[in-house]
């Protein structure tokens, strides 16, 4: 299974676009405290909108209260890592719990936590233009890449409110 894991979060329309992405893919949201945000805040609530109710998520009091209730295979991203993204294999073919570790928007994941697992650190690609992107784009690229090695698993392919020949229809 995929999981998103948030490092002490702190804008809450970030975290709002991400819970919608994690109802979308099927993706349970870890989010280790320190929060920016309380949980039914507005803001997140609008970035959520109507998804929050079929959100499956935890929240943990500090990262060691997280790895000690979640065994599984650890993905840091920072914009320090020397691997891209798609530089790993996601299948899971094993049936692993993949987690998926994106750091707090100003300062990101402890250098004390990344140096522990420096095979697992990878960065998205972009210029030197910008430090780094956005952390909800972060999460869907990373988590659709996720998803394309695993042949989307049980997600739909077609839409299914106005029906799969809606193009089609007069």
């Amino acid at each position: 299974m995929n999981h998103i894991v948030l490092f002490e979060p702190e804008i809450p329309q970030n975290t709002g676009n991400i819970m919608r992405t994690c109802v979308a893919t099927n993706t349970k949201l870890h989010l280790i405290k320190p929060l920016g945000f309380v949980i039914d805040d507005a803001h997140l609530r609008r970035s959520g909108v109507n998804y929050i109710d079929k959100l499956e998520y935890e929240i943990y009091e500090n990262f060691q209260d997280f790895q000690e209730k979640n065994p599984g295979v650890y993905y840091y991203f920072t914009r320090y890592g020397h691997k891209p993204h798609t530089s790993f294999d996601y299948s899971n073919k094993n049936g692993e719990n993949l987690y998926f570790i994106f750091g707090k928007e100003s300062t990101g994941i402890p250098k004390e936590i990344l140096q522990k697992d420096l095979e697992h650190c990878m960065r998205i690609p972009m210029t030197d233009k910008v430090r780094a992107l956005n952390v909800s784009n972060s999460v869907a690229i990373v988590i659709y890449e996720a998803l394309r090695q695993q042949d989307y698993n049980d997600l739909l392919r077609e839409e299914p409110h106005k029906g799969a020949d809606y193009l089609e229809r007069d």
